[in-house]
């Protein structure tokens, strides 16, 4: 399948500290509020000495388009096993999304996602629109390192599986 703009991506940076995560993830809300930014979610985790994974999200910050915070959770939901994920918002929104990604990556890659971030470490999540991909990663410049996959998932198809879920609700 040829590669398009209408793709959704997630991105991963790890930083020393939570503050750095922090201020790239507002340099993502920044390019947002410029127009650079379309539909996408993020979130700032960071992962304890014992490897377990504490979702710090700015609920009011990252209600970007469609997805209303919650791509973010989802993609953390398949990065992350529950065992791992300390806060997991583990509904059924979440988890409908969740399961809608996780078809478009292999269980390798997420295996590879789950291990980016070390203990001691945080990282920047962000899920959206593939042609804002080369965006955030110029404006992102306080990672250690950093990594993107293609999901072979559509926007549309999210914000569909979403709003189906919220039905559901």
């Amino acid at each position: 399948m040829p590669k398009t703009d209408d793709e959704t991506f997630v991105y991963l940076a790890t930083y020393p500290n939570e503050a750095a995560a922090r201020d790239d993830y507002q340099v993502v809300k920044d390019l947002h509020g410029e127009g650079l930014v379309g539909s996408y979610d993020a979130a700032v985790v960071t992962k304890d000495a014992k490897g377990k994974v504490h979702e710090n999200k700015d609920e009011t910050a990252t209600r970007h388009g469609a997805w209303g915070g919650i791509a973010a959770g989802a993609v953390l939901g398949v990065i992350f096993p529950p065992a791992v994920l300390a806060s997991a918002a583990v509904g059924g929104v979440v988890g409908s999304v969740g399961g809608h990604l996780a078809r478009g990556i292999s269980r390798s890659k997420v295996k590879e996602l789950g291990d980016f971030i070390d203990p001691g470490q945080a990282g920047l999540v962000v899920i959206g629109e593939l042609k804002v991909k080369e965006a955030i990663e110029k404006a992102v410049t306080r990672a250690e390192k950093e990594t993107a996959e293609e999901l072979g998932v559509a926007p549309e198809e999210i914000d569909r599986v979403l709003q189906e879920a919220l039905k559901g609700l």
